[in-house]
Protein backbone atom coordinates (compact mmCIF):
# COMPACT_ATOMS: atom_id res chain seq x y z
CA UNK A 1 0.00 0.00 0.00
CA UNK A 2 1.08 3.57 -0.63
CA UNK A 3 1.75 5.87 2.29
CA UNK A 4 -0.92 8.35 3.26
CA UNK A 5 -0.19 10.97 5.91
CA UNK A 6 -2.06 13.79 7.63
CA UNK A 7 -5.67 14.13 6.55
CA UNK A 8 -5.44 11.25 4.05
CA UNK A 9 -4.49 8.75 6.76
CA UNK A 10 -7.09 10.22 9.09
CA UNK A 11 -9.97 9.84 6.62
CA UNK A 12 -8.89 6.45 5.30
CA UNK A 13 -11.01 4.68 7.93
CA UNK A 14 -14.05 6.89 7.20
CA UNK A 15 -14.84 7.83 10.84
CA UNK A 16 -18.51 8.43 11.63
CA UNK A 17 -19.53 12.11 11.58
CA UNK A 18 -16.39 12.95 9.60
CA UNK A 19 -13.50 14.96 11.00
CA UNK A 20 -15.43 16.36 14.02
CA UNK A 21 -16.43 12.83 15.02
CA UNK A 22 -12.83 11.67 14.73
CA UNK A 23 -11.67 14.53 16.98
CA UNK A 24 -14.35 13.70 19.58
CA UNK A 25 -13.23 10.06 19.53
CA UNK A 26 -9.64 11.16 20.08
CA UNK A 27 -10.70 13.32 23.04
CA UNK A 28 -12.64 10.45 24.58
CA UNK A 29 -9.57 8.23 24.23
CA UNK A 30 -7.45 10.83 26.03
CA UNK A 31 -9.95 10.90 28.89
CA UNK A 32 -9.78 7.12 29.28
CA UNK A 33 -6.00 7.46 29.77
CA UNK A 34 -6.40 9.99 32.58
CA UNK A 35 -5.98 13.27 30.68
CA UNK A 36 -8.71 15.74 31.73
CA UNK A 37 -10.16 17.30 28.58
CA UNK A 38 -13.35 19.31 28.90
CA UNK A 39 -15.87 20.64 26.38
CA UNK A 40 -14.11 24.00 26.11
CA UNK A 41 -10.78 22.36 25.24
CA UNK A 42 -12.54 20.19 22.66
CA UNK A 43 -14.12 23.25 21.05
CA UNK A 44 -10.72 24.98 21.02
CA UNK A 45 -9.18 21.94 19.33
CA UNK A 46 -11.89 22.02 16.66
CA UNK A 47 -11.16 25.68 15.98
CA UNK A 48 -7.44 24.95 15.81
CA UNK A 49 -8.04 22.29 13.16
CA UNK A 50 -9.90 24.80 10.97
CA UNK A 51 -6.82 27.01 10.60
CA UNK A 52 -4.00 24.46 10.46
CA UNK A 53 -2.60 22.63 7.47
CA UNK A 54 -3.96 19.15 8.15
CA UNK A 55 -1.47 17.65 5.71
CA UNK A 56 1.37 18.69 8.05
CA UNK A 57 1.12 16.08 10.77
CA UNK A 58 3.60 17.66 13.22
CA UNK A 59 1.90 21.04 13.01
CA UNK A 60 -1.41 19.30 13.73
CA UNK A 61 0.16 17.47 16.69
CA UNK A 62 1.47 20.68 18.27
CA UNK A 63 -1.76 22.57 17.63
CA UNK A 64 -3.91 19.93 19.30
CA UNK A 65 -1.45 19.61 22.20
CA UNK A 66 -1.68 23.35 22.86
CA UNK A 67 -5.49 23.22 22.83
CA UNK A 68 -6.06 20.02 24.82
CA UNK A 69 -3.29 19.66 27.41
CA UNK A 70 -3.10 21.40 30.78
CA UNK A 71 0.10 19.85 32.14
CA UNK A 72 3.44 18.97 30.60
CA UNK A 73 3.25 15.57 32.31
CA UNK A 74 0.42 14.64 29.94
CA UNK A 75 2.54 15.03 26.82
CA UNK A 76 3.96 11.49 26.57
CA UNK A 77 0.49 9.96 26.77
CA UNK A 78 -0.87 12.50 24.30
CA UNK A 79 1.85 11.71 21.74
CA UNK A 80 1.19 7.98 21.98
CA UNK A 81 -2.54 8.47 21.47
CA UNK A 82 -1.99 10.96 18.65
CA UNK A 83 0.15 8.44 16.75
CA UNK A 84 -2.72 5.94 16.91
CA UNK A 85 -5.57 8.31 16.04
CA UNK A 86 -3.62 10.33 13.44
CA UNK A 87 -1.23 7.70 12.01
CA UNK A 88 1.69 8.61 9.82
CA UNK A 89 0.52 6.10 7.21
CA UNK A 90 -1.90 3.29 6.50
CA UNK A 91 -0.37 -0.12 5.90
CA UNK A 92 3.15 -0.62 4.55
CA UNK A 93 5.13 2.62 4.24
CA UNK A 94 6.44 2.01 0.73
CA UNK A 95 6.26 5.54 -0.66
CA UNK A 96 8.87 6.99 1.71
CA UNK A 97 11.40 4.19 1.47
CA UNK A 98 13.23 5.28 -1.67
CA UNK A 99 16.28 6.47 0.31
CA UNK A 100 16.70 3.24 2.28
CA UNK A 101 17.12 -0.25 0.86
CA UNK A 102 17.43 -3.36 2.98
CA UNK A 103 20.81 -5.04 2.30
CA UNK A 104 20.67 -8.67 1.19
CA UNK A 105 23.20 -11.48 0.88
CA UNK A 106 23.84 -13.35 -2.36
CA UNK A 107 21.37 -15.96 -1.19
CA UNK A 108 18.59 -13.38 -0.91
CA UNK A 109 18.46 -13.25 2.88
CA UNK A 110 18.72 -9.99 4.80
CA UNK A 111 22.36 -9.17 5.53
CA UNK A 112 22.19 -8.45 9.27
CA UNK A 113 25.84 -7.39 9.54
CA UNK A 114 25.47 -4.84 6.73
CA UNK A 115 22.16 -3.70 8.23
CA UNK A 116 23.84 -3.05 11.58
CA UNK A 117 26.60 -1.05 9.85
CA UNK A 118 23.99 1.03 8.02
CA UNK A 119 22.08 1.70 11.23
CA UNK A 120 25.25 2.72 13.08
CA UNK A 121 26.11 5.19 10.31
CA UNK A 122 22.63 6.72 10.40
CA UNK A 123 22.67 7.05 14.20
CA UNK A 124 26.05 8.82 13.99
CA UNK A 125 24.65 11.42 11.57
CA UNK A 126 23.16 14.67 12.86
CA UNK A 127 20.44 15.06 10.20
CA UNK A 128 19.16 11.55 9.55
CA UNK A 129 15.72 11.67 11.21
CA UNK A 130 13.88 10.91 8.00
CA UNK A 131 16.18 8.00 7.14
CA UNK A 132 15.81 6.62 10.68
CA UNK A 133 12.03 6.77 10.33
CA UNK A 134 12.35 4.80 7.11
CA UNK A 135 14.72 2.31 8.72
CA UNK A 136 12.28 1.76 11.60
CA UNK A 137 9.47 1.12 9.11
CA UNK A 138 11.62 -1.38 7.18
CA UNK A 139 12.64 -3.27 10.31
CA UNK A 140 9.06 -3.63 11.51
CA UNK A 141 7.79 -4.68 8.09
CA UNK A 142 10.54 -7.14 7.19
CA UNK A 143 11.87 -8.36 10.54
CA UNK A 144 9.03 -7.64 12.95
CA UNK A 145 6.30 -9.86 11.53
CA UNK A 146 5.38 -13.12 13.23
CA UNK A 147 2.62 -15.69 13.00
CA UNK A 148 0.33 -16.48 15.91
CA UNK A 149 -2.85 -18.44 16.40
CA UNK A 150 -4.78 -15.27 15.52
CA UNK A 151 -2.84 -14.64 12.31
CA UNK A 152 0.10 -12.40 11.47
CA UNK A 153 1.09 -9.49 13.67
CA UNK A 154 4.09 -7.30 14.49
CA UNK A 155 6.52 -7.15 17.41
CA UNK A 156 9.10 -4.47 18.22
CA UNK A 157 11.13 -7.09 20.08
CA UNK A 158 11.13 -9.28 16.97
CA UNK A 159 12.16 -6.32 14.80
CA UNK A 160 15.12 -5.37 17.01
CA UNK A 161 16.19 -8.82 18.16
CA UNK A 162 18.82 -9.44 15.49
CA UNK A 163 19.84 -5.84 14.90
CA UNK A 164 20.43 -5.15 18.63
CA UNK A 165 20.98 -1.37 18.37
CA UNK A 166 22.10 -1.19 22.02
CA UNK A 167 25.32 -3.01 21.02
CA UNK A 168 26.23 -0.36 18.42
CA UNK A 169 27.38 2.22 20.97
CA UNK A 170 31.10 1.91 20.11
CA UNK A 171 30.49 2.28 16.38
CA UNK A 172 28.23 5.29 16.89
CA UNK A 173 30.82 6.90 19.18
CA UNK A 174 33.49 6.36 16.52
CA UNK A 175 31.26 8.09 13.99
CA UNK A 176 30.53 10.99 16.33
CA UNK A 177 34.22 11.45 17.20
CA UNK A 178 35.20 11.44 13.52
CA UNK A 179 38.80 10.61 14.37
CA UNK A 180 39.38 13.64 16.61
CA UNK A 181 41.10 13.46 19.97
CA UNK A 182 38.27 14.23 22.40
CA UNK A 183 38.64 15.15 26.03
CA UNK A 184 37.10 12.98 28.73
CA UNK A 185 34.24 15.45 29.07
CA UNK A 186 33.54 15.47 25.31
CA UNK A 187 33.65 11.68 25.24
CA UNK A 188 31.05 11.47 27.99
CA UNK A 189 28.84 13.97 26.13
CA UNK A 190 29.17 11.92 22.94
CA UNK A 191 28.33 8.73 24.84
CA UNK A 192 25.15 10.28 26.21
CA UNK A 193 24.19 11.56 22.77
CA UNK A 194 24.73 8.09 21.31
CA UNK A 195 22.62 6.45 23.99
CA UNK A 196 19.89 9.01 23.46
CA UNK A 197 19.83 8.31 19.73
CA UNK A 198 19.68 4.55 20.29
CA UNK A 199 16.76 5.00 22.68
CA UNK A 200 15.11 7.36 20.20
CA UNK A 201 15.38 4.76 17.46
CA UNK A 202 13.86 2.10 19.72
CA UNK A 203 10.98 4.51 20.34
CA UNK A 204 10.48 4.91 16.58
CA UNK A 205 10.32 1.13 16.13
CA UNK A 206 7.85 0.76 18.99
CA UNK A 207 5.64 3.53 17.58
CA UNK A 208 5.68 1.94 14.13
CA UNK A 209 4.83 -1.43 15.66
CA UNK A 210 1.86 0.03 17.55
CA UNK A 211 0.61 1.61 14.33
CA UNK A 212 0.76 -1.64 12.37
CA UNK A 213 -0.79 -3.70 15.18
CA UNK A 214 -3.57 -1.13 15.65
CA UNK A 215 -4.63 -1.70 12.06
CA UNK A 216 -5.07 -5.40 12.82
CA UNK A 217 -6.74 -5.40 16.24
CA UNK A 218 -7.99 -1.84 16.70
CA UNK A 219 -6.39 1.27 18.12
CA UNK A 220 -8.49 1.16 21.31
CA UNK A 221 -6.97 -2.20 22.30
CA UNK A 222 -3.44 -1.05 21.48
CA UNK A 223 -3.97 2.17 23.44
CA UNK A 224 -4.97 0.10 26.46
CA UNK A 225 -1.55 -1.53 26.80
CA UNK A 226 0.83 0.26 24.44
CA UNK A 227 0.48 3.94 25.41
CA UNK A 228 2.25 5.41 28.42
CA UNK A 229 -0.03 5.80 31.42
CA UNK A 230 -0.20 8.90 33.56
CA UNK A 231 2.14 8.67 36.52
CA UNK A 232 -0.85 9.09 38.85
CA UNK A 233 -2.54 6.02 37.33
CA UNK A 234 0.41 3.61 37.49
CA UNK A 235 -0.20 0.54 39.64
CA UNK A 236 2.31 0.73 42.50
CA UNK A 237 2.91 -3.01 42.54
CA UNK A 238 3.47 -3.26 38.76
CA UNK A 239 5.30 -0.01 38.04
CA UNK A 240 8.50 -0.05 36.03
CA UNK A 241 11.61 1.79 37.19
CA UNK A 242 10.90 4.62 34.75
CA UNK A 243 7.34 4.94 36.03
CA UNK A 244 8.52 4.99 39.65
CA UNK A 245 10.97 7.79 38.84
CA UNK A 246 8.15 9.77 37.24
CA UNK A 247 6.00 9.12 40.31
CA UNK A 248 8.67 10.54 42.58
CA UNK A 249 8.88 13.64 40.42
CA UNK A 250 5.14 14.17 40.76
CA UNK A 251 5.14 13.75 44.55
CA UNK A 252 5.75 17.44 45.25
CA UNK A 253 2.87 18.48 43.01
CA UNK A 254 0.53 15.98 44.66
CA UNK A 255 1.71 17.16 48.08
CA UNK A 256 0.79 20.73 47.15
CA UNK A 257 -2.67 19.58 46.08
CA UNK A 258 -3.17 17.73 49.35
CA UNK A 259 -1.85 20.64 51.39
CA UNK A 260 -4.25 23.07 49.71
CA UNK A 261 -7.19 20.74 50.35
CA UNK A 262 -6.26 20.37 54.00
CA UNK A 263 -5.84 24.13 54.31
CA UNK A 264 -9.34 24.70 52.90
CA UNK A 265 -10.85 22.14 55.27
CA UNK A 266 -9.00 23.70 58.19
CA UNK A 267 -10.22 27.17 57.22
CA UNK A 268 -13.81 25.95 57.06
CA UNK A 269 -13.48 24.18 60.40
CA UNK A 270 -12.61 27.45 62.14
CA UNK A 271 -16.27 28.40 62.00
CA UNK A 272 -17.08 25.46 64.24
CA UNK A 273 -19.96 23.00 63.99
CA UNK A 274 -23.56 24.04 64.62
CA UNK A 275 -24.54 23.72 68.25
CA UNK A 276 -28.10 22.43 67.86
CA UNK A 277 -28.99 22.79 71.56
CA UNK A 278 -27.98 26.45 71.82
CA UNK A 279 -29.54 27.22 68.43
CA UNK A 280 -32.93 25.87 69.55
CA UNK A 281 -32.71 27.74 72.87
CA UNK A 282 -31.98 30.98 71.04
CA UNK A 283 -34.89 30.37 68.67
CA UNK A 284 -37.35 30.73 71.57
CA UNK A 285 -37.24 34.50 71.10
CA UNK A 286 -38.50 34.02 67.51
CA UNK A 287 -41.27 31.56 68.32
CA UNK A 288 -39.16 28.47 67.80
CA UNK A 289 -37.88 29.49 64.33
CA UNK A 290 -34.08 28.97 64.25
CA UNK A 291 -33.19 32.17 62.44
CA UNK A 292 -29.73 32.59 64.01
CA UNK A 293 -27.42 29.58 64.06
CA UNK A 294 -25.10 29.16 67.00
CA UNK A 295 -21.78 27.43 66.36
CA UNK A 296 -19.68 25.55 68.85
CA UNK A 297 -16.42 27.22 69.64
CA UNK A 298 -13.78 25.51 67.44
CA UNK A 299 -10.74 23.98 69.04
CA UNK A 300 -7.89 24.70 66.66
CA UNK A 301 -4.87 22.46 66.70
CA UNK A 302 -3.08 20.35 64.19
CA UNK A 303 -3.20 16.62 64.79
CA UNK A 304 -0.28 14.25 65.22
CA UNK A 305 0.42 11.77 62.45
CA UNK A 306 1.88 8.34 63.13
CA UNK A 307 2.90 6.39 60.03
CA UNK A 308 3.59 2.65 60.31
CA UNK A 309 5.04 1.51 57.00
CA UNK A 310 5.98 -1.86 55.46
CA UNK A 311 9.26 -1.31 53.55
CA UNK A 312 9.72 -4.86 52.27
CA UNK A 313 10.40 -5.39 48.58
CA UNK A 314 6.88 -6.51 47.67
CA UNK A 315 5.40 -3.07 48.39
CA UNK A 316 8.50 -0.91 47.91
CA UNK A 317 7.03 1.33 45.20
CA UNK A 318 3.90 2.06 47.22
CA UNK A 319 5.76 2.63 50.50
CA UNK A 320 8.43 4.85 48.97
CA UNK A 321 5.95 7.12 47.25
CA UNK A 322 3.71 7.41 50.31
CA UNK A 323 6.72 8.25 52.50
CA UNK A 324 7.65 10.99 50.04
CA UNK A 325 4.11 12.33 50.11
CA UNK A 326 3.85 12.33 53.90
CA UNK A 327 7.30 13.88 54.28
CA UNK A 328 6.20 16.73 52.03
CA UNK A 329 3.07 17.21 54.19
CA UNK A 330 4.96 17.64 57.47
CA UNK A 331 3.91 21.26 57.88
CA UNK A 332 0.25 20.26 57.97
CA UNK A 333 0.68 18.39 61.28
CA UNK A 334 1.87 19.34 64.71
CA UNK A 335 4.06 16.25 64.75
CA UNK A 336 4.92 13.46 62.34
CA UNK A 337 6.50 10.19 63.45
CA UNK A 338 7.45 7.59 60.86
CA UNK A 339 7.99 3.92 61.75
CA UNK A 340 9.17 1.29 59.28
CA UNK A 341 9.15 -2.49 59.49
CA UNK A 342 9.80 -5.74 57.69
CA UNK A 343 9.50 -8.17 60.58
CA UNK A 344 10.57 -5.68 63.26
CA UNK A 345 9.59 -2.05 63.80
CA UNK A 346 11.93 0.88 64.29
CA UNK A 347 11.44 4.65 64.18
CA UNK A 348 12.94 6.24 61.05
CA UNK A 349 11.65 9.80 61.39
CA UNK A 350 15.22 11.10 61.65
CA UNK A 351 16.02 9.92 58.13
CA UNK A 352 13.39 12.12 56.47
CA UNK A 353 13.80 15.84 56.04
CA UNK A 354 13.32 18.27 53.13
CA UNK A 355 17.00 18.03 52.15
CA UNK A 356 17.29 14.22 52.10
CA UNK A 357 16.58 12.33 48.90
CA UNK A 358 14.35 9.27 49.13
CA UNK A 359 16.93 6.75 47.90
CA UNK A 360 19.40 7.89 50.55
CA UNK A 361 16.73 7.80 53.26
CA UNK A 362 15.71 4.27 52.28
CA UNK A 363 19.35 3.14 52.22
CA UNK A 364 19.82 4.49 55.74
CA UNK A 365 16.67 2.69 56.89
CA UNK A 366 18.14 -0.68 55.94
CA UNK A 367 21.68 0.05 57.14
CA UNK A 368 21.14 2.13 60.29
CA UNK A 369 17.79 0.96 61.68
CA UNK A 370 16.48 -2.36 62.94
CA UNK A 371 13.57 -2.98 60.57
CA UNK A 372 14.80 -6.50 59.86
CA UNK A 373 14.65 -8.83 62.84
CA UNK A 374 14.51 -12.60 62.56
CA UNK A 375 14.62 -13.65 58.89
CA UNK A 376 13.80 -10.58 56.77
CA UNK A 377 10.39 -11.80 55.59
CA UNK A 378 7.30 -9.67 56.11
CA UNK A 379 5.74 -10.42 59.49
CA UNK A 380 2.98 -7.98 60.39
CA UNK A 381 2.25 -9.66 63.71
CA UNK A 382 5.84 -9.41 64.87
CA UNK A 383 6.04 -5.81 63.62
CA UNK A 384 2.90 -4.82 65.52
CA UNK A 385 4.16 -6.51 68.70
CA UNK A 386 7.54 -4.79 68.57
CA UNK A 387 5.89 -1.43 67.82
CA UNK A 388 3.54 -1.73 70.81
CA UNK A 389 6.35 -2.92 73.11
CA UNK A 390 9.11 -0.47 72.14
CA UNK A 391 7.02 2.64 71.36
CA UNK A 392 3.97 2.47 73.65
CA UNK A 393 3.74 6.28 73.81
CA UNK A 394 3.67 6.77 70.02
CA UNK A 395 -0.11 6.42 69.54
CA UNK A 396 -2.22 8.74 71.70
CA UNK A 397 -5.74 10.09 71.71
CA UNK A 398 -4.52 12.95 69.48
CA UNK A 399 -2.90 10.68 66.90
CA UNK A 400 -3.98 9.86 63.38
CA UNK A 401 -2.58 6.38 62.71
CA UNK A 402 -1.87 5.33 59.11
CA UNK A 403 -0.65 1.80 58.37
CA UNK A 404 0.81 1.11 54.91
CA UNK A 405 1.15 -2.40 53.55
CA UNK A 406 -0.37 -5.32 51.68
CA UNK A 407 -1.10 -7.29 54.91
CA UNK A 408 0.64 -10.41 53.57
CA UNK A 409 1.95 -12.09 56.71
CA UNK A 410 3.66 -15.17 55.24
CA UNK A 411 1.04 -17.25 57.11
CA UNK A 412 2.16 -15.95 60.52
CA UNK A 413 0.07 -14.74 63.45
CA UNK A 414 -1.47 -11.35 62.49
CA UNK A 415 -1.78 -10.24 66.16
CA UNK A 416 -5.23 -8.74 65.76
CA UNK A 417 -5.57 -7.90 69.47
CA UNK A 418 -2.43 -5.76 69.40
CA UNK A 419 -3.81 -3.81 66.46
CA UNK A 420 -7.18 -3.47 68.18
CA UNK A 421 -5.55 -1.86 71.22
CA UNK A 422 -3.79 0.69 68.97
CA UNK A 423 -6.99 1.49 67.09
CA UNK A 424 -8.90 1.99 70.34
CA UNK A 425 -6.35 4.55 71.56
CA UNK A 426 -5.89 6.53 68.34
CA UNK A 427 -8.21 9.37 67.40
CA UNK A 428 -8.24 8.15 63.78
CA UNK A 429 -6.88 4.87 62.36
CA UNK A 430 -6.75 3.77 58.72
CA UNK A 431 -4.93 1.10 56.71
CA UNK A 432 -3.85 1.84 53.12
CA UNK A 433 -3.47 -1.32 51.02
CA UNK A 434 -1.89 -1.26 47.50
CA UNK A 435 -3.53 -4.55 46.48
CA UNK A 436 -6.94 -4.71 44.77
CA UNK A 437 -9.86 -5.52 47.07
CA UNK A 438 -10.56 -8.81 45.34
CA UNK A 439 -7.16 -10.11 46.48
CA UNK A 440 -7.62 -9.26 50.16
CA UNK A 441 -7.63 -12.53 52.07
CA UNK A 442 -6.17 -14.59 49.22
CA UNK A 443 -3.08 -16.71 49.87
CA UNK A 444 -1.14 -15.40 52.86
CA UNK A 445 -3.06 -12.09 52.93
CA UNK A 446 -4.61 -11.28 56.32
CA UNK A 447 -6.31 -8.16 54.96
CA UNK A 448 -9.75 -9.67 55.40
CA UNK A 449 -8.99 -10.15 59.11
CA UNK A 450 -7.33 -6.77 59.64
CA UNK A 451 -10.19 -4.92 57.96
CA UNK A 452 -12.51 -6.19 60.71
CA UNK A 453 -10.37 -4.27 63.22
CA UNK A 454 -9.32 -1.18 61.24
CA UNK A 455 -10.82 0.68 58.29
CA UNK A 456 -8.90 -0.47 55.21
CA UNK A 457 -8.72 1.38 51.88
CA UNK A 458 -7.52 0.27 48.47
CA UNK A 459 -4.68 2.53 47.22
CA UNK A 460 -3.28 1.04 44.03
CA UNK A 461 -2.19 4.26 42.30
CA UNK A 462 -1.04 7.76 43.17
CA UNK A 463 -4.37 9.19 42.04
CA UNK A 464 -6.28 6.80 44.28
CA UNK A 465 -3.87 7.40 47.16
CA UNK A 466 -4.24 11.17 46.86
CA UNK A 467 -8.03 10.95 46.95
CA UNK A 468 -8.02 8.60 49.94
CA UNK A 469 -5.46 10.59 51.95
CA UNK A 470 -7.14 13.94 51.25
CA UNK A 471 -10.43 12.48 52.46
CA UNK A 472 -9.07 10.72 55.55
CA UNK A 473 -6.46 13.01 57.03
CA UNK A 474 -7.93 15.03 59.93
CA UNK A 475 -7.72 18.81 60.13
Amino acid sequence: MVDRSGLEALTAEAPPHGLPGHLVGFVEALRTRGIPVGPSETVDAGRVMTVLDLMDREVLREGLACALLRRTTHRATFDGMFDLWFPVAIGERSADLDDIEMPHTNGGDIDIAALREMLAELLAMDDAEQQLDQMAALLVDQLGQYQSSRGSSFSSYQALREVQPQTLLAKILAGLAAGSDLSEFDTEVARRVARGRIEGFRTKVEAETRRRVAERIGRERVAGYGVARQAEDVDFLRASERELIELRRSSQRLARILASRLAVRRRHSRRGEIDLRKTLRKSMSTGGVPIDLVNRKPRPGRPELVLLCDVSGSVAGFSNFTLLLVSALREQFSRVRIFAFVDNTDEVTRFFDPQTQLDKAMARIFTESEVVGYDGHSDYGSALRSFAAEFPEAVTSRSALLILGDARTNYRDPELLVLQDMVDVAKHAHWLNPEPVNQWGSGDSAADKYRQVIEMHECRSARQLTEVVSRLLPV
